[in-house]
């Protein structure tokens, strides 16, 4: 006997519909992609959130920091040194800004999130690089230059200066204005002698090598009382906790070569 009412399909036909509704299940549930690319599952989704930060959150947030930093004021510019005369040493700037100065030694610490720090936060750096500690990843400081980072003079070999003749002493800090500049068409300014060790040698060695200033660093008995001024020597993981200190207490960050 038969139904009346809609004919039934064709085997072949209820057996693509049935094919078809399968795919579209199993599309549902994978989030299917086109051949080629990734499928955008949950765990896909995971992947890339932990490489690419939010596109809407400042960068400021994204490094932990309450509110922008203050840009720092236009400093009055320095006067030159008399010519050959003996490069001052500092640990820190006489200034009524409200600044600081962040260093950074050797060229050990090579973390990338550095660089993208150095770039999101607009952060004035000075680097002080040792030829055999950062020479086998000049590329890394390169892109630390391309992004507002100094580089600055730290010997070639981090040999302590001090006692040493002056050929040898001449040798470390030349040796290393050769080297910057062949890498990145730079003669520092500044320079920092290993373990802040110099003598009355070292500073005619750095004079005759073009120095205008050896730099060392201050360390705070208590680091929540910062001085306008201060130039602290510190590390890219510690950066983000340092620059929150500095904003609890109404300072920013200055460029170190605007000052000297």
């Amino acid at each position: 006997m038969r139904h009346r009412g809609r004919p039934s399909a064709p085997a072949p036909a209820r057996a693509a519909a049935l094919i078809a509704a399968a795919v579209l299940s199993a599309c549902a549930l994978t989030a299917c992609a086109p051949a080629g690319e990734p499928v955008a599952g949950p765990a896909a989704t995971r992947a890339r959130s932990a490489h690419a930060p939010a596109t809407d959150e400042p960068p400021y947030r994204r490094w932990g920091l309450p509110s922008p930093l203050a840009p720092a004021p236009a400093p009055a510019r320095p006067k030159p040194p008399p010519r050959r005369a003996l490069p001052p040493v500092l640990d820190r700037v006489t200034t009524s800004d409200r600044v600081v100065f962040l260093t950074y030694d050797d060229g050990a610490e090579r973390d990338p999130r550095f660089v993208d720090m150095v770039r999101e936060l607009r952060l004035p750096v000075s680097v002080f690089v040792t030829d055999s500690v950062a020479g086998p990843a000049y590329a890394h400081f390169a892109r630390l230059r391309e992004v507002g980072a100094d580089l600055q003079n730290h010997t070639l070999d981090h040999a302590a200066l001090r006692g040493l003749p002056y050929a040898g002493q001449r040798a470390e800090i030349c040796g290393q204005q050769n080297k910057l500049n062949a890498r990145f068409g730079v003669r520092p300014r500044l320079f920092r002698p290993p373990y802040g060790a110099y003598d009355t040698t070292t500073r005619r060695a750095a004079a005759d090598c073009g120095i205008t200033a050896i730099v060392l660093w201050r360390t705070p008995t208590d680091p929540h009382r910062l001085h306008p001024g201060d130039i602290l020597a510190t590390t890219p993981d510690r950066t983000p906790d340092l620059l929150r200190q500095i904003q609890q207490q109404h300072l920013t960050v200055g460029k170190l070569e605007d000052y000297l």
